[in-house]
């Protein structure tokens, strides 16, 4: 992520270059940061999960954004644009604009070399704030790797899942997709076991 040259916007600035961009950035602490592209690897493990989530919520009143929906934070101030965000029940925006969610209960994020650590690390700082987020899971692109933490009163409970075999359980919205499902069509490295 680039940050735009002036030094400090309002967050009401912000959204209005925001609805105007023909690129996403995302906003923290009065700054601007441009978002970088995705990969083939990261398009298409998006693009897998969405379509496994259409199919489980499509006649439940349960919702399902993929990437081009801004969440904020609001007690961080945070803006930005999560892989997956999804909810059951009644979405809340920001304004009239309706495209700002503010209370996604479930955000995934499609790990990178250049946000892997901000997505583990600060953002994840920034989402746990959310008060309506229950589940936040990052997700490899380079090798099969799940990590799902789920809320569970003031802690948050890591489950690792490295198998095709597994399921990824989305519990508050009663979701299973299966990882075979999540990395259908990605190129991932062979890994030889040495016999023993």
């Amino acid at each position: 992520m680039t940050a735009l040259k002036q030094s400090f916007y309002t967050p009401e600035q912000y959204l209005a270059l925001e609805r105007q961009a023909s690129y996403k950035s995302e906003y923290v602490n009065g700054g601007i940061f441009a978002m970088a592209g995705a990969s083939r690897e990261h398009n298409q493990i998006a693009f897998n999960i969405a379509g496994e989530l259409h199919g489980q919520l499509k006649n439940r009143l349960c919702l399902a954004y993929v990437n081009d929906m801004r969440v904020k934070v609001s007690a961080t101030g945070l803006y930005t644009y999560p892989d997956v965000a999804a909810l059951c029940g009644e979405p809340q925006f920001e304004d009239e604009q309706m495209d700002t969610l503010l209370n996604p209960s479930v955000i995934i994020e499609i790990l990178s070399p250049s946000t892997e650590a901000y997505d583990r690390g600060d953002k994840f700082a920034h989402y746990r704030r959310l008060p309506s987020l229950m589940e936040y899971v990052l997700i490899a692109q380079d090798k099969v790797r799940v990590e799902h933490y789920i809320r569970q009163d003031r802690r948050w409970v890591l489950t690792e899942l490295d198998s095709l075999d597994d399921g990824l359980g989305l519990v508050s919205i009663q979701c299973e997709i299966p990882l075979r499902d999540i990395y259908t069509k990605v190129d991932l490295p062979v890994v030889r076991h040495e016999p023993r």
